[in-house]
């Protein structure tokens, strides 16, 4: 950079200011030379600025700035920095600061420019996460709103209760009927104060039960004032804070025989919530939308949260080799019955199903999945004495729930006790001849009739 007409103070300027551009501009703007620090700018062809005029390597909105730094340029006051863009191509422009100083009377001028890239980056991310914080904001706001009306327009009492302290933290308009007293507020009392004294025990162990379990509990009891009992229910849920209890309150009797369409629905609903056997709906990808309390107990957690987003093979134990399956199925026949495979449950362990599913025909495609618990019905079937089965039709019932060489090694043992069942029958129960024909020694003939029970252990020792 040509500096020989420096004065000694103004080169003193010159290295104390952090600069990353350099360039000397001649009295009519046009640029002489140029000195780049950072390696960034000089990629980007900074170097070809050199005898173009300093107003038109910029954009059309600097350009204005670019002739006041010239006009007002002095070499006695102080550095004033001015934002500048240059043009560098694609749409995209190079954030700069500049401040500009004489070098002397034949016009030339410094100006010394800082890279704002960065900075103009951190701005950028700053203005994407308040536009992202607003939309959240809104979103919240529109849930707030959402949640309130269905809060207070519901015909059912609701309250809202905090799991450590037991205090009430919000009632709807329905809750506050129970009061009889309309002065008494139901927010911030203890939510055991709000019964009777002979149900206040049961209350407290319904509340921890429900979240021990993490299922919706149910208990009669009867409110501060009220005439009748009624049924509560409650069901745990965690916040930052801690655990929360929603609390349900239906007078007995108010119930009454289904009068519309929607109360048929309503009670369809909840039978299906309460359902013995499981159930779980999907989308078409298998993503799991709902679940009900049975299919929770059955997998063992205690939140349907733990459920929804997440695929349904993801809990199955040949995983995608079953819901290939159960899809294929489902797409060709839109029904499948009686589907025997594995759950894989979150303690680690496994528990034996038997999955019937049909396609809903709604204008987004859902499969809803009856899942019933087999466990017990399998010991039933498989003897667990020596874990053989005795018949093909039973071998058949193992396809899907043992693997294949487990299967063969029972196949084998059914044909070794079929064999011998019928050498015994032939020989009229002459062991000795029987071994014969099977070409067994007589020891290894009462060793398989031992392993096949056919043979008690003493008539096995009388041998030896």
């Amino acid at each position: 950079m040509k500096l020989g007409n420096l004065s000694g103070e103004a080169f003193d300027r010159l290295v104390r200011v952090a600069f990353d551009v350099a360039l000397i501009v001649d009295k009519d703007g046009v640029i002489e030379d140029i000195s780049v620090r950072k390696s960034e700018l000089l990629a980007l062809g900074c170097q070809s600025w050199v005898g173009r005029s300093w107003s038109s390597v910029v954009t059309s909105e600097s350009r204005g700035k670019i002739l006041e730094m010239l006009a007002s340029c002095s070499a006695s006051e102080e550095l004033r920095w001015r934002h500048v863009n240059h043009g560098i191509g694609g749409g995209t422009d190079l954030p700069m600061q500049y401040a500009v100083m004489s070098l002397g009377d034949d016009g030339r001028v410094l100006a010394l420019g800082r890279d704002m890239e960065a900075i103009a980056i951190l701005q950028r991310r700053l203005i994407e996460t308040q536009q992202s914080i607003e939309r959240d904001y809104l979103r919240l706001r529109h849930i707030e709103t959402k949640y309130r009306i269905l809060f207070e327009t519901g015909n059912e009492a609701v309250l809202l209760v905090d799991g450590l302290s037991f205090r009430v933290l919000d009632a709807n308009s329905s809750a506050q009927v129970f009061v009889k007293d309309s002065n008494k507020k139901l927010v911030g009392r203890d939510i055991t104060e709000c019964f009777e004294t002979v149900y206040r025990d049961e209350i407290q162990s319904l509340l921890r039960m429900a979240h021990a379990t993490g299922r919706i509990e149910m208990c009669r009891a009867r409110f501060v004032g009220a005439t009748g009992d009624c049924t509560v229910s409650a069901s745990v849920f965690r916040q930052e804070s801690g655990p929360h209890f929603l609390m349900r309150l239906l007078p007995h009797g108010m119930v009454a025989k289904p009068a519309s369409a929607a109360d048929q629905q309503l009670l369809f609903s909840e039978a299906l919530e309460h359902s013995p056997d499981g159930f779980v709906l999907t989308d078409r990808a298998g993503i799991i939308k709902s679940a009900n309390a049975e299919l929770m107990t059955m997998l063992g957690v205690t939140a349907l949260s733990q459920l929804a987003g997440q695929p349904l093979e993801n809990w199955l134990v040949r995983g995608g080799v079953d819901w290939g399956v159960l899809l294929t199925n489902l797409r060709s026949q839109t029904l499948v019955k009686n589907f025997s495979t594995e759950l894989r449950v979150m303690a680690g362990s496994t528990v034996a199903v038997e999955i019937s599913a049909l396609t809903l025909n709604t204008d987004q495609a859902y499969y809803a999945f009856y899942i019933r618990d087999v466990e017990r019905i399998r010991v039933k079937e498989t003897p667990v004495t020596n874990g053989m089965v005795s018949s093909v039709a039973e071998l058949s019932k193992l396809v899907g729930r043992m693997p294949m060489k487990d299967i063969v090694g029972e196949t084998v043992d059914m044909i070794e006790k079929m064999c011998i069942q019928s050498a015994l029958e032939l020989t009229k129960n002459n062991r000795a001849s029987a071994a014969e024909m099977l070409g067994l020694s007589r020891q290894s003939l009462y060793v398989k009739l031992r392993r096949f029970e056919m043979v008690s252990d003493m008539e096995v020792n009388s041998i030896h």
